[in-house]
């Protein structure tokens, strides 16, 4: 019974689990009578739940003024869970009580946190744990220098912590009802909170590497491969991303959602766009009222979403990188993809294609349910933009970004459902699910024989 119950919890499936059950026990907490002010449906409370744990974002009833303090400290508990991993966190624990990690534990951490190179795990835990503190702690802190001018001294100290790990983690809950619009040219709030969700959505490996090579530098040690292709791809394309995502809303906003505002101002709320689009879920512009073309490059950065290892969603940074580098060598007519005088192994190129591929397939079967379960069987005429606000709900969803066009109070309970379950499958990812389901990997006695289909 031993043996068969280890064989059954893979580290894949295990992971699944856990996440699976903090969302009831969150679930349940928040259905209690003190930590909502007036009574919720228990669909309502998963939907939470559920959107806490995936750090997500979107909400079905105001954070600010449907949850009492103690529902709001459940959430934000949640969050924190949901950032870390709920199996970085008992790892860690373990590693603080100076216990012995099980094989398996360690297995988990390498597959969530590593490129697959050989890493310092409880070395890479403690980081972990004692940086997310740091962080979370210094933008608190920078917020409460703010918010301690607006509100009483306990009430700006728990709206500086909450920010700070939503921000962090990426989350996007606010314990202010409009987010941060009333913050939108305030440049502290704005540049504390970009901050922490850059720094949240790069990845712990990237923290991790980066820190190993300042110190290398601080040293003078002289080493030919200070950073990882890993690394410095996710620093490129994130960088990449903010720079182009900043740029073009600045241009296309400019005279429109942002008319009327000081140029910083303008400036300001589209690096903040820029940066929250990729899986925070914060704005301080209103979305609702963004033009066409803005509403789809969001869509674009809400696909791509943060890096791999970090506690935001989407495809991830590497994986469009990867993309990218294929296009060019095949337009270049090579046979291997190659990036910083490196040649990427092939199965890293399958599994970006695979996680892309299952993205885009889950955000269409999501998307068609939806229009199904919200609009019904109706002729496009009648129900004019329910495609783009339901498509942007998903990929906001998969993305854990939780930004919305207005429509997630209204979903029916199966759309919250459906929804439910598309934030849950890309917190963990297509691959990691599919995975956690599939049976041990075998490997096949023959192969066929090779043929060619024409292609374009």
């Amino acid at each position: 019974m031993v043996k068969s119950l280890h064989e059954f919890l893979t580290p894949f499936r295990l992971t699944v689990l856990s996440f699976l059950l903090a969302i009831l026990i969150g679930t349940c907490l928040l259905k209690l009578p003190f930590a909502t002010v007036t009574p919720i449906s228990w669909v309502d409370c998963l939907f939470t739940s559920t959107s806490a744990v995936c750090v997500t974002g979107l909400i079905v009833v105001d954070t600010a003024t449907k949850f009492t303090r103690f529902g709001q400290i459940v959430i934000l508990t949640l969050i924190q869970f949901g950032g870390l991993g709920i199996m970085t966190l008992s790892t860690v624990f373990l590693v603080f009580l100076r216990g012995r990690a099980s094989l398996t534990n360690i297995k988990v951490m390498k597959d969530t946190f590593t490129s697959g190179s050989a890493v310092d795990i409880y070395g890479l835990l403690k980081l972990i744990i004692f940086f997310t503190l740091t962080v979370e702690a210094a933008g608190a802190g920078l917020l409460f220098l703010r918010f301690r001018k607006l509100y009483p001294t306990t009430t700006a100290l728990f709206h500086s912590v909450f920010q700070a790990i939503s921000a962090f983690c990426n989350a996007g809950f606010s314990t202010f009802s409009d987010s941060l619009m009333g913050f939108r040219g305030d440049v502290l709030v704005n540049l504390v909170m970009g901050g922490l969700i850059i720094v949240g959505g790069i990845g712990f490996l990237v923290v991790w590497e980066v820190r190993r090579s300042v110190r290398r530098i601080i040293r003078r040690e002289k080493r030919t491969r200070v950073l990882s292709l890993h690394t410095k791809l996710v620093l490129i394309v994130t960088a990449t991303l903010l720079i182009f995502g900043t740029i073009i809303y600045a241009a296309l906003e400019w005279d429109i959602l942002l008319t009327g505002l000081p140029w910083y101002e303008k400036v300001l709320a589209a690096f903040f766009q820029s940066v929250t689009t990729r899986t925070a879920g914060f704005n301080s512009i209103d979305i609702r009222h963004l033009a066409n073309a803005s509403i789809l490059i969001t869509i674009f950065l809400m696909f791509v979403g943060a890096s791999p290892g970090s506690t935001g969603g989407g495809i991830k940074t590497s994986t469009f990188g990867v993309l990218v580098a294929l296009g060019i060598s095949r337009l270049r007519s090579e046979e291997e993809v190659n990036l910083f005088r490196r040649t990427l192994s092939k199965f890293s190129v399958w599994r970006a294609l695979s996680v892309t591929l299952t993205a885009i397939f889950v955000i269409a079967t999501a998307t068609m349910l939806l229009m199904l379960t919200e609009g019904g069987i109706s002729p496009f005429l009648d129900t004019p933009g329910m495609f783009v606000e339901i498509l942007f709900e998903v990929v906001s969803a998969f993305g854990t970004v939780g930004l919305s066009l207005g429509i997630t109070a209204g979903l029916t309970a199966i759309g919250k459902i459906i929804i439910v379950l598309v934030m849950y499958t890309g917190r963990l990812g297509p691959m990691l699910i599919a995975l956690a389901i599939s049976p041990r990997e075998k490997r096949a006695r023959f192969k066929y024989a090779e043929e060619q289909v024409m292609i374009g």
